[in-house]
């Protein structure tokens, strides 16, 4: 009787471990409020209307898209694309966001060892690399741009000429500084008056619309 109580156990026991499947990522949608995302969570979509999302330092997200708020990716953390509308979008040291990276009206900052996997983009807002890697295109209408010293950006550099009325009026050229050691793979294109400063030892390709102010120190 125990030998046939411990058979029916451990085929039991082995149905229930087959048929218990892994629990999906979670996705979170919200009209209304932010969403805070604690460290080392695996997450599906995180999507928001009016409201900042943050994903904590070592998690993992898919698409994280507000409209009205911030986002922050802290460091270690991985999200296969970030988009708002108005907000910023920070991400931490050595995060990853896989696909693009893009905000109309908001900066965007990545912070040493980070990585987009491919365009970074904006229309109004200051873009700022600290020793950081874009693999596409940068560009922006209105934006500061400073590629920091050891930034590399496979894709070249953007400025473009405003078409739009998602555009802020700004007289002031936008500021592009090239910071030493840093790398700008394909061209540099800028359809409207730039100040450009660029690295004595940065490595740079073709310079289309804009005169380079070289500089020899730290920064400009």
């Amino acid at each position: 009787m125990q030998s046939a109580a411990l058979f029916l156990t451990a085929i039991l026991g082995g149905f229930l471990l087959v048929s218990i499947p892994a629990l999906a990522d979670e996705d979170i949608s919200k009209v209304n409020g932010s969403i805070q995302i604690e460290e080392g969570r695996n997450m599906g979509d995180l999507g928001t209307v009016n409201g900042s999302i943050r994903v904590g330092a070592n998690s993992r997200a898919v698409e994280v898209s507000s409209v009205n708020g911030s986002i922050e990716i802290e460091s270690g953390a991985q999200v296969e694309s970030a988009d708002t509308v108005n907000g910023r979008i920070s991400i931490g040291k050595q995060a990853r966001v896989a696909q693009d990276m893009e905000t109309v009206n908001g900066s965007l900052r990545l912070d040493e060892g980070s990585e987009v996997g491919a365009d970074l983009s904006n229309v109004n807002g200051a873009i700022t690399l600290r020793a950081a890697h874009v693999v596409g295109q940068i560009s922006t209408v209105n934006g500061d741009i400073e590629i920091g010293a050891d930034s590399r950006v496979d894709g070249g550099i953007l400025v473009e000429k405003s078409n739009s009325w998602f555009s802020w009026s700004n007289s002031k050229p936008p500021r592009v500084v090239i910071g030493p050691r840093a790398v700008i793979g394909g061209s540099m294109v800028f359809q409207r008056e730039v100040e450009l400063h660029v690295s004595e030892s940065a490595k740079v390709g073709k310079i289309e619309g804009a005169t380079p102010r070289m500089f020899a120190g730290e920064t400009p």
